[in-house]
């Protein structure tokens, strides 16, 4: 897919939307500025997209995918995508939706689909028939944190650094096992631990390390002014129960907000404990969520 997505300037295959053709191309290097003004009409729901385009650009394999525009009469955008290993939706249309959905249905293997609960709906209805078939899905819901809570004693929290890889690596794996089913270590190793290193080396990690144990870890997986996604938060097991993840989450809250306007982060909703943590930190529910986990070849 890197080597379609950089041939940009060039229309993708057509779409046929109740029998009209819908103008899709691939998005290209120079086009940053027009896509995150699209993006920014709903910050909140658009992290992840917008800040992989602010870090990476909108040509890069750190993406894992081709982002595409869907556009309307007289050039407007009706709709981007990312579509890859994980695919993500920002349309205003129903017909961008279908269209989006057809290029997906080209592009196997995917790994997820991510996004809000009506809107995967959608998307799943045109993507099914011919679609991978799913292989997990979970409901999620979002919470968001505008103010940061005061009056927690601070803990020794810092930027991750490469010295505290072997550390990080095998928790973040377990993580993600624990999440899809699928450890990354297994499945590709030198790439996970390359993700992981990138998000290192731009200080997206944050840790309390004792002892060389890690006792509580979060990372900001995007970022954009107005917005901060944050996934991967964990306090190890043995120290649950002593209001060390509290802590930790509450300065990470009084940090990471002098730099932006809210933290968001998704909660699945059988984690009721988790969900008690976040309100307890001042977090809000703003919306739900789906992630549809495909179907792959091993």
């Amino acid at each position: 897919m890197y080597a379609l997505a950089i041939k940009s300037r060039v229309m993708a295959p057509d779409c046929r939307i109740l029998g009209r053709t819908l103008p899709v191309c691939y998005l290209a290097s120079g086009q940053e500025a027009e896509v995150l003004a699209f993006l920014a009409k709903r910050p909140i729901h658009t992290v992840i997209l917008a800040g992989l385009i602010r870090d990476n650009g909108l040509v890069s394999p750190l993406n894992r995918g081709t982002f595409y525009a869907c556009r309307a009469v007289g050039g407007r955008l009706d709709g981007v995508a990312l579509i890859g290993h994980v695919t993500m939706i920002e349309t205003q249309s129903s017909a961008a939706l279908e269209c989006f959905a057809q290029i997906a249905q080209r592009h196997q293997p995917a790994h997820v689909i991510l996004g809000e609960q009506e809107k995967v709906r959608r998307f799943w209805e045109f993507y099914s028939p011919y679609g991978q078939s799913p292989r997990l899905r979970c409901r999620e819901l979002l919470f968001e944190q505008r103010q940061p809570l005061e009056g927690q004693e601070p803990v020794n929290l810092r930027r991750a650094t490469f010295e505290d890889m072997e550390i990080i690596v095998p928790v973040h794996a377990q993580m993600a096992f624990d999440e899809c089913g699928i450890n990354p270590l297994n499945r590709d190793p030198e790439g996970f631990r390359l993700r992981v290193a990138h998000r290192i080396g731009r200080g997206r990690i944050w840790v309390w390390i004792d002892n060389e144990k890690l006792i509580f870890k979060a990372d900001v997986q995007s970022q954009t002014p107005e917005q901060m996604y944050l996934e991967g938060v964990y306090t190890s097991p043995d120290e649950r129960g002593k209001g060390y993840g509290f802590r930790c989450i509450s300065q990470l809250g009084r940090t990471l907000l002098k730099n932006a306007r809210s933290l968001s982060v998704l909660v699945n909703e059988k984690n009721r404990a988790g969900q008690l943590f976040y309100h307890k930190a001042g977090y809000k529910i703003r919306g739900y969520y789906d992630t549809i986990y495909l179907q792959t070849q091993n």
